[in-house]
């Protein structure tokens, strides 16, 4: 049954179809010469084993040409179905077999990460729909975290994301990759191109999921296509991401010192050309930097749309300016709903512009509603960011304080834009939150 199991660095590993483009296109990477980490591809047809020997083939066909009521029962029997019944025995063997020699016998903690046949593809990355796993230091909860990915195929937000794409979860798998967890000083993600022509890398302190969930706002380099340094900027520090409405919560506050050094930034975009001409088009990028160096963890296609955006009128460009780190481009106004928390999530009304204080992926179920998003944290490589670029919301991350300074049900006119031509879902180095009181354009800041 070796068949399920392939090592990363086998040319086997760079076909989708088996193993997911997020593998293969690590895979890619690594044959191209790129630095990778170590790691073996499960792949999909494991996943398919599984579903047939827990007798779940018909309940999944059930989920999406069933009624709403009967199609939630499915999708909940499956879940439960796929993290409750342990693997088939037919895969134990091979799994932990490879996972033993992923993790050296146990002696490095392990990381465990989906690697859907729909995900990292361009128009539909799913970032942060499915899970990931890190840390994992023992066989039964490397056997939980195999089983919560395979679920993770039916969780109600991957559902609405298949849904919205024409997508059908019956239709296709879930792979799987399992790396050594890289003991990261420092982490985050990085774009290929921006709107002006350069290249965007961002960062933070430890793993970059901090990055990936929108829990802090990272540090923010930018490069040319030259690959040399720009501009660099601070992010804030954060260090408690839960329930606003908890007492004891951590604030953010500007950092004292960047990660990465010039050289070390001006790498990461060598790697990113690399990266670009690899996959043949525009990539968006995560890497990790331990006491060996740069490793290159993840890269999909970056959404970009040639159409011209809208940019406003001298009037506007006369309002006073927001800043922060865009992850979309366009033209929006609506009513401020401010959020403290996901929990909040069901007061966001269609046409709203979503101030919160963290964007975290599971915004993404709203981003269809919202005329735009304002966010304390997060950065422009963030899942939702992802997610917005593949929508043209436009969305501006990174902001201080701005539930204070945009009042709930006040309205407020705003845009991204930057001076030349951009298109819609092009990642930008300038937003601005255009705001006014009244007709006259009454200044708000």
């Amino acid at each position: 049954m070796q068949r399920f199991v392939i090592p990363l660095s086998s040319p086997e590993a760079a076909d989708a179809g088996r193993v997911g483009p997020k593998a293969a296109n690590l895979a890619a990477l690594g044959q191209a010469g790129l630095p990778i980490p170590d790691g073996i591809c499960l792949a999909a047809d494991a996943y398919r084993m599984q579903i047939a020997a827990l007798g779940l083939e018909e309940t999944a066909r059930e989920v999406f040409s069933s009624d709403d009521a009967q199609a939630r029962r499915s999708a909940l029997r499956l879940r439960m179905q796929l993290m409750d019944q342990p693997v088939a025995e037919v895969l134990q063997e091979p799994l932990i077999a490879a996972w033993r020699s992923v993790t050296r016998n146990g002696t490095v903690p392990g990381v465990v990460r989906s690697s859907a046949l729909v995900e990292d593809r361009f128009g539909s990355s799913f970032a942060g729909q499915f899970e990931s796993f890190l840390g994992i230091d023992n066989e039964i909860d490397f056997l939980t975290a195999v089983r919560s990915c395979w679920a993770a195929l039916w969780a109600p937000r991957a559902l609405r994301y298949m849904a919205t794409h024409d997508l059908d979860p019956a239709d296709t798998a879930m792979a799987l990759l399992m790396q050594p967890l890289v003991a990261a000083r420092a982490a985050g993600g990085g774009l290929s191109q921006t709107a002006e022509g350069g290249m965007l890398i961002n960062a933070t302190p430890g793993l970059g999921s901090a990055i990936a969930q929108g829990e802090v706002a990272p540090d923010r380099y930018e490069l040319g296509r030259d690959g040399r340094l720009r501009e660099s900027q601070a992010g804030m520090t954060y260090h408690q991401a839960s329930c606003a409405h908890l007492s004891g919560l951590a604030r953010s506050r500007p950092k004292a010192k960047i990660c990465l050094t010039p050289m070390q930034a001006e790498e990461l975009g060598r790697y990113l050309i690399r990266a670009e001409a690899v996959m043949g088009r525009p990539v968006e990028i995560e890497w990790a930097l331990d006491d060996a160096g740069i490793k290159l963890l993840q890269s999909r296609p970056l959404h970009l749309d040639d159409q011209p955006a809208q940019v406003p009128d001298r009037i506007w460009l006369r309002q006073p300016r927001l800043r922060g780190q865009p992850a979309g481009v366009g033209f929006g106004m609506g009513r401020a709903c401010v959020i403290n928390c996901e929990c909040e999530i069901s007061r966001i009304g269609p046409g709203d512009v979503l101030v919160t204080r963290m964007a975290g992926p599971a915004l993404g179920r709203v981003l269809a509603m919202v005329a735009g998003v304002v966010s304390e944290l997060g950065g422009s490589t963030s899942h939702l960011a992802s997610l917005a670029r593949e929508r043209c919301v436009p969305m501006v991350l990174g902001v201080p304080g701005p539930r204070r300074r945009y009042p709930m049900a006040r309205r407020w006119p705003w845009t991204g834009w930057r001076e030349l031509s951009a298109g819609c879902g092009k990642p930008v180095t300038r937003f601005s939150l255009l705001v006014a009181r009244n007709r006259r354009g009454t200044k708000n800041e």
